[in-house]
């Protein structure tokens, strides 16, 4: 179980990622959005969403340092362990905080606001249930990795970290997960998962990056009546439904 939990899922549930995106692109473009829900209700998602999106930044970011970043690059930079796991510990907590109440006030309004909830699909309900589980559990790790297990042999930097990097390499070494905690253990093992389960949700927008607006040449409104002024046009306006109006409208 051990062989299969850490060594081949891991490589599965890449798999899946990678070819589950290149197949929604192909044969789902149009699928391949957010499924916005601001028209139907604002305010929750006004602060929710914030919330959510710069936690989950600062959750990336720490699992990047703690995950990515070997052990002895930290020691020759002169970053002491009681340094490093004080920075987790704070980082980690309040980003983690910060991404699960912004989760929970989406949840919340996705489940209240009728509209919204109609248009919840049945993904939607399995990704935002496997995404709040992640994150969850990691907080809890994030604690007991600093206050529970400080005083134990235990350390993810020497054990997790070199595993999770292994897979990459393709060699990962899965008896480094065997006397890992189960906190630990859930958390990767889910985090996989869900990692199988992305190109099917909403969450492939992350990969939807805007990069053609940074070039993109500036789009300029004049109303009517200064296109008059300005002499670029002689017609007077003709009676009718005012855009304007119909514009609010919409």
């Amino acid at each position: 179980m051990n062989t299969f939990l850490f060594l081949i899922l891991p490589y599965i549930c890449l798999s899946i990622f990678v070819v589950g995106h290149w197949w929604r692109y192909k044969y789902d473009k149009f699928g391949w959005t957010t499924r916005s829900s601001q028209l139907y209700e604002d305010s929750l998602l006004r602060w929710g969403s914030p919330l959510f999106h710069f936690g989950m930044l600062g959750v990336v970011g720490g699992h990047i340092i703690g995950l990515l970043l070997p052990k002895g690059w930290t020691d020759r930079l002169g970053v002491s362990e009681s340094t490093y796991h004080a920075f987790a510990l704070g980082g980690g907590l309040l980003a983690g905080a910060m991404a699960l109440v912004g989760l929970i006030m989406l949840v919340y309004r996705r489940r209240t606001v009728r509209p919204v909830f109609k248009a919840t699909t049945v993904m939607d309900k399995v990704m935002y249930l496997f995404l709040g589980t992640v994150i969850v559990i990691g907080c809890w790790n994030t604690f007991a990795s600093a206050v529970l297990h400080a005083d134990t042999e235990f350390n993810y930097r020497t054990t997790v970290s070199p595993w999770f990097r292994g897979i990459f390499y393709g060699q990962p070494d899965p008896t480094l997960m065997a006397g890992v905690p189960v906190g630990f253990q859930m958390h990767a093992v889910l985090a996989f998962l869900l990692f199988a389960l992305w190109p099917f949700t909403r969450l492939v927008h992350v990969f939807s990056a805007p990069v053609g607006y940074l070039t993109r040449p500036y789009i300029v409104y004049r109303s009517r009546a200064d296109h008059v002024r300005r002499g670029l046009g002689n017609r007077s306006p003709q009676p009718g439904f005012p855009m304007s109006a119909m514009s609010r409208r919409l």
